[in-house]
C-alpha cells in the first residue's frame, strides 16, 4: 500500500508570504487562516513505517512537527522515520529543508547530477556529513529503489524523467556548476509501490505539456502537477514581479497552453495542483478561478492531505 502525504502546497514563499499584502494573503492571515499552506513537498512510504521526501522545503521543519507520521518513534532518544530525500530540482524551495536535517540522523540524498553538483558548489551543505547523509545520483528514465538507512529495499519504485523547465534562478547569468548543456535541472517522477503496482506522478515544476508528458501521465490513477499561476502574466498583472510563469519555469492552470486544458481527457484518476503560488486566485474557495479548476477535476489540497494508493 502507498500512502502519500502532502506536507505543503504552495511556491516559494508560502501561504502568506511573509512580505506580501496580495489579497489571498491578507486572507489568510484574517478571516481566512485555512489558506495558510506550506511550501511544496510531500512524504511517501510502502509500509507506513519508513519514509521518503520528495524535495524538502525551506518549511521542513515546521511540516515534520505538524506531521505525525514523521515524528521519532516513542521511547528513542534519537529517531526519525525519514530514510531519504528525492530532489526534483536545485531551487531554495526544493532543496533548503535539507539544512533542517542536519542533526545526525541517517538518510539518503537521491538527485540528479546536475542537482548534487549544485549541493556540492555551496559549502553550507557540506553540515549534513556524508557519514551519515549519503548523496546518491540518479540518472534519467532509469528506474531506482531507494533503501532504508540499513541498506534493505524501500520496495518503492521510482523513474525519474526530464521535465520541461529551467534551472535554478539564482543561477541565472551564472555557469551551472555541472556544465550548461544536458537535461536534469528538472525531473518528474514516477513513483510505485512495487508489492501492488500502484503508481502516481509527481511533477512541482513544468513548463510545457509535450506530447511525451502526456502519454506518461495517461490513465494514471493520481497526478500531483505544476500549479504555480493561474495565468502566465499573473504576477506582472498583480505588480507583484516581472517575470512570466514561462519565465520561471512554470506553466499556467488556465488558457489554451494551460495545465487544465492540456490535460484533459487523457482518463487521469485525481488530479491534484501542487506548487501554487499566493498570487493564483485559485487558492482562493469562492473563486471563479478555483470552481473553473474544480469542475475540470482538479483538487487543491491543504497541508496535511493523506492518499492511499
Amino acid at each position: 500500500m502507498l500512502r502519500v502525504v502532502v506536507l505543503g502546497a504552495a511556491a516559494g514563499g508560502g501561504v502568506p508570504q511573509w512580505n506580501c499584502g496580495c489579497p489571498v494573503c491578507w486572507a489568510a492571515r484574517s478571516e481566512h487562516p485555512e489558506l495558510q499552506s506550506t511550501q511544496a513537498s510531500i512524504a511517501i512510504s510502502a509500509d507506513g513505517e519508513h519514509w521518503f521526501l520528495i524535495n524538502a522545503s525551506p518549511d521542513l521543519r515546521q511540516q515534520l512537527i505538524a506531521t505525525p507520521q514523521l515524528h521519532p518513534k516513542a521511547g528513542k532518544l534519537r529517531h526519525s522515520p525519514i530514510s531519504g530525500v528525492i530532489l526534483t530540482n536545485g531551487e531554495i524551495d526544493a532543496l533548503a529543508g535539507l539544512l533542517s536535517m542536519r542533526e545526525g540522523s541517517p538518510f539518503t540524498v537521491y538527485a540528479h547530477g546536475k542537482v548534487l553538483a549544485i549541493l556540492r558548489d555551496n559549502s553550507i551543505f557540506n553540515v549534513l556529513n556524508e557519514k551519515n547523509v549519503k548523496r546518491q545520483p540518479i540518472e534519467l528514465d532509469e528506474t531506482f529503489e531507494p533503501t532504508l538507512p540499513n541498506g534493505t529495499p524501500s520496495g518503492i519504485e521510482i523513474l525519474p524523467f526530464a521535465a520541461p523547465g529551467k534551472s535554478a534562478w539564482y543561477l541565472e547569468g551564472k555557469a551551472h556548476p555541472a556544465g550548461d548543456t544536458g537535461a536534469g535541472d528538472t525531473l518528474g517522477l514516477r513513483l510505485g509501490d512495487k508489492a501492488t503496482g500502484k503508481y502516481f506522478y509527481f511533477l512541482a515544476a513544468c513548463a510545457e505539456v509535450t506530447h511525451d508528458l502526456k502519454s506518461r501521465l495517461a490513465g494514471a490513477p493520481l497526478i500531483f502537477f505544476d500549479g504555480t499561476v493561474w495565468r502566465d502574466d499573473e504576477l506582472i498583472v498583480a505588480g507583484l514581479g516581472n517575470k512570466t510563469g514561462q519565465g520561471m519555469g512554470h506553466i499556467a492552470m488556465s488558457g489554451e497552453s494551460g495545465a487544465i486544458e492540456a490535460l484533459s481527457g487523457l482518463n487521469i484518476g485525481r488530479k491534484v495542483f501542487l506548487h501554487i503560488n499566493n498570487s493564483n486566485p485559485a487558492l482562493l474557495h469562492d473563486s471563479a478561478e478555483r470552481q473553473q479548476a474544480e469542475r475540470a477535476g482538479w483538487q487543491i489540497p491543504a497541508d496535511g492531505t493523506e492518499i492511499t494508493l
